[in-house]
Protein backbone atom coordinates (compact mmCIF):
# COMPACT_ATOMS: atom_id res chain seq x y z
CA UNK A 1 0.00 0.00 0.00
CA UNK A 2 0.97 3.53 -1.01
CA UNK A 3 1.36 6.32 1.13
CA UNK A 4 0.57 9.55 -0.09
CA UNK A 5 1.98 12.81 1.55
CA UNK A 6 -0.86 15.21 2.85
CA UNK A 7 -2.05 18.38 0.79
CA UNK A 8 -2.01 20.17 4.04
CA UNK A 9 -3.57 20.77 7.72
CA UNK A 10 -6.83 23.10 7.83
CA UNK A 11 -8.43 24.74 10.83
CA UNK A 12 -12.19 25.56 10.65
CA UNK A 13 -13.22 28.83 12.43
CA UNK A 14 -16.38 30.17 13.53
CA UNK A 15 -15.51 33.93 12.96
CA UNK A 16 -13.30 36.29 10.54
CA UNK A 17 -11.75 37.33 13.53
CA UNK A 18 -10.48 34.02 14.69
CA UNK A 19 -9.13 33.30 10.83
CA UNK A 20 -7.33 37.10 10.57
CA UNK A 21 -5.73 35.82 14.15
CA UNK A 22 -4.53 32.61 12.85
CA UNK A 23 -3.45 34.20 9.68
CA UNK A 24 -1.36 37.38 11.47
CA UNK A 25 0.40 34.58 13.95
CA UNK A 26 1.40 32.11 11.37
CA UNK A 27 2.81 34.82 9.21
CA UNK A 28 4.56 35.91 11.89
CA UNK A 29 5.33 31.99 12.86
CA UNK A 30 7.39 32.31 9.57
CA UNK A 31 4.97 30.24 7.59
CA UNK A 32 4.57 31.36 4.12
CA UNK A 33 2.15 28.51 2.35
CA UNK A 34 -1.54 29.38 3.71
CA UNK A 35 -4.69 29.49 2.10
CA UNK A 36 -7.95 31.16 3.40
CA UNK A 37 -11.57 30.40 2.32
CA UNK A 38 -14.49 32.91 3.61
CA UNK A 39 -17.96 33.23 2.57
CA UNK A 40 -16.64 37.02 1.82
CA UNK A 41 -13.91 38.57 0.90
CA UNK A 42 -11.21 39.99 4.01
CA UNK A 43 -9.13 42.58 2.68
CA UNK A 44 -6.79 42.65 6.11
CA UNK A 45 -6.50 38.33 5.35
CA UNK A 46 -6.08 38.83 1.61
CA UNK A 47 -3.34 41.93 2.29
CA UNK A 48 -1.59 39.56 4.90
CA UNK A 49 -1.63 36.50 2.45
CA UNK A 50 -0.13 38.57 0.05
CA UNK A 51 -2.95 38.05 -2.26
CA UNK A 52 -2.23 40.50 -5.70
CA UNK A 53 -5.46 41.62 -7.36
CA UNK A 54 -3.51 44.55 -9.45
CA UNK A 55 -3.25 42.97 -12.66
CA UNK A 56 -7.20 42.50 -13.32
CA UNK A 57 -7.65 45.97 -14.07
CA UNK A 58 -4.91 46.42 -16.11
CA UNK A 59 -5.74 43.51 -18.07
CA UNK A 60 -9.49 44.99 -18.46
CA UNK A 61 -7.60 48.71 -19.53
CA UNK A 62 -5.51 46.79 -22.11
CA UNK A 63 -8.00 44.58 -23.80
CA UNK A 64 -10.56 47.58 -24.31
CA UNK A 65 -7.91 49.88 -25.36
CA UNK A 66 -6.58 47.30 -28.10
CA UNK A 67 -10.27 46.59 -28.71
CA UNK A 68 -10.75 50.30 -29.25
CA UNK A 69 -7.90 51.18 -31.31
CA UNK A 70 -8.63 48.30 -33.85
CA UNK A 71 -12.26 48.67 -33.88
CA UNK A 72 -11.86 52.74 -34.93
CA UNK A 73 -8.72 52.06 -37.23
CA UNK A 74 -10.87 48.88 -39.33
CA UNK A 75 -13.55 51.31 -39.64
CA UNK A 76 -11.31 54.16 -40.77
CA UNK A 77 -9.46 52.25 -43.36
CA UNK A 78 -12.57 51.11 -44.82
CA UNK A 79 -14.16 54.22 -45.38
CA UNK A 80 -11.49 56.30 -45.88
CA UNK A 81 -8.75 54.28 -47.51
CA UNK A 82 -9.79 50.95 -49.13
CA UNK A 83 -12.93 51.34 -50.20
CA UNK A 84 -14.18 55.41 -50.02
CA UNK A 85 -17.95 56.06 -51.02
CA UNK A 86 -18.45 60.45 -51.24
CA UNK A 87 -21.81 60.40 -51.58
CA UNK A 88 -23.59 63.58 -50.71
CA UNK A 89 -20.68 65.21 -49.48
CA UNK A 90 -20.29 62.94 -46.69
CA UNK A 91 -16.42 63.19 -45.20
CA UNK A 92 -14.36 59.74 -45.28
CA UNK A 93 -13.18 60.37 -41.80
CA UNK A 94 -16.78 60.78 -40.31
CA UNK A 95 -15.28 59.91 -36.81
CA UNK A 96 -18.93 60.78 -34.53
CA UNK A 97 -20.83 57.69 -36.94
CA UNK A 98 -17.43 55.41 -35.26
CA UNK A 99 -17.52 56.17 -31.67
CA UNK A 100 -20.64 54.04 -31.13
CA UNK A 101 -19.74 50.75 -32.77
CA UNK A 102 -16.00 51.64 -30.99
CA UNK A 103 -17.38 51.93 -27.78
CA UNK A 104 -19.77 48.49 -27.88
CA UNK A 105 -15.72 46.94 -29.00
CA UNK A 106 -14.33 48.73 -25.96
CA UNK A 107 -16.65 47.02 -23.65
CA UNK A 108 -16.23 43.19 -25.21
CA UNK A 109 -13.18 43.15 -25.42
CA UNK A 110 -12.58 44.13 -21.82
CA UNK A 111 -15.30 42.15 -20.73
CA UNK A 112 -14.15 38.59 -22.40
CA UNK A 113 -10.26 39.70 -21.62
CA UNK A 114 -11.59 40.11 -18.15
CA UNK A 115 -13.41 36.50 -17.51
CA UNK A 116 -10.36 34.51 -19.36
CA UNK A 117 -7.89 36.64 -16.97
CA UNK A 118 -9.87 35.42 -14.35
CA UNK A 119 -9.82 31.94 -15.28
CA UNK A 120 -6.25 31.65 -15.79
CA UNK A 121 -5.27 33.71 -12.53
CA UNK A 122 -7.58 31.47 -10.63
CA UNK A 123 -6.60 28.45 -12.32
CA UNK A 124 -10.21 27.63 -13.02
CA UNK A 125 -12.11 25.90 -13.78
CA UNK A 126 -11.14 23.00 -11.10
CA UNK A 127 -13.12 20.67 -11.05
CA UNK A 128 -11.88 19.20 -8.11
CA UNK A 129 -8.94 20.46 -5.06
CA UNK A 130 -7.92 18.44 -2.24
CA UNK A 131 -9.97 20.83 0.14
CA UNK A 132 -12.93 19.55 -1.42
CA UNK A 133 -12.53 16.34 0.83
CA UNK A 134 -12.41 17.87 3.85
CA UNK A 135 -15.68 17.11 6.12
CA UNK A 136 -18.04 20.49 6.58
CA UNK A 137 -16.34 22.28 3.81
CA UNK A 138 -19.32 23.46 1.55
CA UNK A 139 -19.41 25.96 4.67
CA UNK A 140 -16.74 27.78 3.61
CA UNK A 141 -19.71 29.19 1.07
CA UNK A 142 -21.75 29.65 3.83
CA UNK A 143 -20.88 30.81 7.49
CA UNK A 144 -17.59 29.32 7.94
CA UNK A 145 -13.92 30.58 7.87
CA UNK A 146 -11.38 27.94 6.78
CA UNK A 147 -7.19 28.27 7.30
CA UNK A 148 -5.04 25.44 5.25
CA UNK A 149 -1.32 25.44 5.77
CA UNK A 150 0.03 23.83 2.70
CA UNK A 151 2.76 20.64 3.28
CA UNK A 152 5.35 22.07 1.07
CA UNK A 153 5.63 25.21 2.94
CA UNK A 154 9.37 25.14 4.23
CA UNK A 155 8.66 24.81 7.91
CA UNK A 156 5.81 22.57 7.40
CA UNK A 157 5.39 19.85 10.38
CA UNK A 158 2.00 18.40 10.61
CA UNK A 159 2.09 17.82 14.44
CA UNK A 160 3.57 21.21 15.32
CA UNK A 161 0.97 22.96 12.43
CA UNK A 162 -2.02 21.38 14.46
CA UNK A 163 -0.28 22.46 18.11
CA UNK A 164 0.25 25.64 16.16
CA UNK A 165 -3.32 26.28 15.10
CA UNK A 166 -5.25 24.60 18.16
CA UNK A 167 -4.01 27.60 20.28
CA UNK A 168 -6.44 29.53 18.47
CA UNK A 169 -9.57 27.31 19.27
CA UNK A 170 -10.49 26.40 16.09
CA UNK A 171 -13.78 24.70 15.34
CA UNK A 172 -12.17 21.38 13.97
CA UNK A 173 -8.30 20.93 12.62
CA UNK A 174 -8.24 18.15 9.92
CA UNK A 175 -5.83 16.73 7.08
CA UNK A 176 -6.28 17.24 4.23
CA UNK A 177 -5.72 14.35 2.27
CA UNK A 178 -3.52 14.90 -1.31
CA UNK A 179 -4.91 13.54 -4.46
CA UNK A 180 -3.87 10.55 -5.75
Amino acid sequence: MTSYAPYGIMAEFETSQGLARAVTALKLAGYTRLDAFSPFPLRDVAECLGVRTKAIPWIAFTAGATGAILQYVSQYWMNAVDYPLNIGGRPLHSWPAFIPSTLIVTVLWAGVATLLGLLLILRLPRLHHPVFDVPGFERASEDRFFLCILCDDPQFDQEAARRLLDDFSPVTVTDVPACE
